[in-house]
């Protein structure tokens, strides 16, 4: 099994090498490594939700080409078929991959919700990596990808693509949210202590944009 998850490791790599730091192929890393201490606490299938996290991406580079046209979760579960049939995959983890993949999304209407426990632990792994320290990171990073605002007014969350979106928007209609998703335990506890620090600095950034001084 090391060997396989290190073949599918670099199959997976190789969708990774012009992607900017929101989404490259460090966050991967994350996942893998929050995703495999969820299920070892969770009692979920390791080797399953390894090689769902080290997938759960790769059809992002297609969804930020065209995010009018694709999907990321369901364009990679597609992606994913043809690489798990190289390396021999059982057929019942195929599924379960596969179905991780497609569920991992937070945002897009109609996108599956996890029914497997392995799904739900990539589920929270992913969504735990977008908030804390390393999530105020991401979503400043995108901003500049974007060229959004540092502060903006929005007051809904889109797609994450529109102009006027910023990390401020990102963390009131989605992020701040996050702790209320999560599936499992594991998650709900990472998720609250993430959370907290996120209060506190986006609380700052609020004072600081109106011109605060202490």
């Amino acid at each position: 099994m090391k060997i396989i998850l290190e073949d599918i490791r670099e199959e997976a790599k190789r969708f990774f090498k012009d992607m900017p730091p929101s989404h490259d192929w460090s966050h991967v890393e994350r996942v893998y490594n929050l995703a495999a201490g969820i299920a070892n606490k969770e009692n979920a299938d390791i080797f399953t939700v390894s090689i769902a996290a080290l997938l759960h991406d790769i059809g992002r580079e297609r969804e930020m080409a065209d995010p009018n046209i694709y999907d990321h979760a369901k364009i990679g579960a597609e992606m994913a078929v043809p690489i798990l049939a190289k390396y021999n995959i059982q057929e019942e983890i195929s599924k379960n991959v596969i179905h991780s993949i497609a569920a991992h999304r937070f945002r897009a209407r109609g996108t599956e919700e996890p029914k497997t426990l392995e799904a739900k632990v990539l589920f929270d792994a992913d969504k735990i990596d977008s908030i804390g320290a390393i999530g105020i990171a991401r979503a400043y990073a995108w901003a500049g990808e974007k060229n959004h605002p540092l502060y903006s007014d929005k007051d809904y969350l889109g797609t994450g693509y529109e102009k006027d979106h910023s990390p401020v928007t990102e963390f009131m209609f989605k992020l701040n949210k996050v702790y209320d998703r999560m599936y499992t335990t594991t998650g709900k506890i990472t998720a609250h202590y993430r959370t907290e620090f996120m209060k506190e600095f986006f609380e700052r950034i609020k004072q600081e944009s109106e011109g605060g001084i202490i």
